[in-house]
C-alpha cells in the first residue's frame, strides 16, 4: 500500500491525508531562429505548442520568441560560400532572442547547424543541436547505418555526418543526380509552400534506393522535406528532423514545480561547447494521438495530381 502523504496546515493545525500532490510543469522560454524557411517555421511552432498542449491540458501554450529571417539573404549568403557572414548574422539573431527573455534556442533548419558554433559561442543560454536530438532517436531504434536526404549543403559539406559519426552512426547520402533532384525540390517547391506527387514520387525513389544500399532508416535532414514525405512513403523507418527538434526542445525546457530543471535542461545548459550532446531520452514521452497520425493522409488534398498508394511494406522489421 503506498504511503500516503499528509499536509499540515499551520494556519489551523489540521493535518489532511491524500493522494501526492500533482507537481505543475512549467516550459521556459524557448527562442526560435526561423524563416529558413517560413513553412517549416510553421511547423515548429505548431509542434511544440501542441506538444506544450497535451503535457499541461487545457489553453497552455508554448512560451516562444521567433527571429523570422527574410530566406532569400541567407540562401544567397549560402550559395556564395559566405557561411562565416552568415554564422554572424544568425549569432546576432540569437543575442536578441536571448536579450528578450530566452532560456533555450532551436535553429529552425538543418542546413544552417553548419554554423552552429558560431550561434551557440554569441550566447550563454544553450542551442539545442538538431543533429545530437536526431542522432539519439536513430540510436533508440537500434539502428547503426541511415540515409540522409537534405539540401546539398548538408548532404556534401560533411559537418552533419561528421556529428552523426561521433554518436557511432555511419551515414550514407544519395548518389550525385539525386541530391541534385533532392536540393532542387526543396529550394524551388518546398520552401516555397509547393507540394507536388510528381516531387513526392521522385523522393520515394531517391529513399528506396539508399535503402536498397543499406540504409537502416532515413533522416529527412531537411525540416520541410516532412512537408512532402513520411512514414508511408518508405521501405525503412524515417526520422523526420523538425517534429524530433521540437520534442526534444520541450523535453529540455520543462521543469516541475520542486525539482527545477528537467535532467534534460540541466544537460542542456552545461553544453557550452560544440561536441555532441547526450539529451535525455526525450522520445519516451507519451506518444498521443496526433503524433500518431500519417502525415500522408493528409498529403493528397494538398498535392497536385493523384496521390499514389501508400507503401504497406513493414520498415526494417519495425510497424
Amino acid at each position: 500500500m503506498a504511503r500516503s502523504w499528509q499536509l499540515f496546515l499551520r494556519s489551523g493545525g489540521a493535518i489532511l491525508a491524500g493522494t501526492p500532490p500533482r507537481r505543475e510543469a512549467t516550459v521556459r522560454t524557448i527562442g526560435l531562429l526561423g524563416g529558413m524557411s517560413w513553412t517549416s517555421s510553421i511547423e515548429y511552432y505548431r509542434i511544440l505548442n501542441e506538444l506544450v498542449r497535451d503535457q499541461r491540458g487545457g489553453l497552455h501554450s508554448a512560451p516562444l520568441l521567433l527571429h523570422s529571417f527574410d530566406f532569400d539573404e541567407v540562401a544567397a549568403l549560402q550559395a556564395a560560400g559566405r557561411w562565416n557572414d552568415a554564422g554572424d548574422l544568425l549569432a546576432g539573431a540569437a543575442k536578441g532572442l536571448e536579450a528578450a527573455g530566452a532560456e533555450l534556442l532551436l535553429l529552425c533548419t538543418n542546413t544552417m547547424h553548419k554554423v552552429a558554433p558560431a550561434v551557440q559561442a554569441a550566447v550563454s543560454v544553450p542551442l539545442l543541436h538538431i543533429v545530437d536530438a536526431t542522432a539519439e532517436r536513430v540510436s533508440a531504434a537500434g539502428l547503426g547505418t541511415v540515409g540522409l536526404l537534405g539540401s546539398s549543403f548538408t548532404m556534401e559539406d560533411g559537418f552533419y555526418q561528421e556529428r552523426m559519426q561521433a554518436h557511432g552512426l555511419r551515414v550514407l547520402v544519395p548518389g550525385k543526380a539525386d541530391r541534385q533532384l533532392v536540393h532542387r525540390v526543396i529550394f524551388e517547391e518546398l520552401c516555397a509552400g509547393v507540394l507536388t506527387q510528381a516531387s513526392r514520387q521522385a523522393y520515394r525513389e531517391v529513399i528506396a534506393r539508399l535503402a536498397a544500399a543499406g540504409a537502416e532508416g532515413v533522416i529527412l535532414g531537411c525540416t520541410e522535406i516532412e512537408l512532402l514525405v513520411g512514414p508511408a512513403d518508405s521501405p525503412v523507418e524515417v526520422f523526420p528532423t523538425t517534429r524530433i527538434h521540437a520534442q526534444a526542445a520541450v523535453a529540455a525546457a520543462t521543469t516541475v514545480a520542486g525539482q527545477g530543471r528537467t535532467p534534460s535542461a540541466d544537460r542542456a545548459g552545461a553544453q557550452q561547447d560544440t561536441g555532441p550532446s547526450r539529451p535525455v531520452p526525450w522520445w519516451r514521452l507519451p506518444v498521443h494521438t496526433h503524433e500518431r497520425r500519417e502525415r500522408s493522409s493528409a498529403q493528397p488534398a494538398l498535392l497536385k495530381g493523384r496521390a499514389a498508394p501508400p507503401n504497406q511494406r513493414r520498415r526494417g522489421g519495425r510497424t
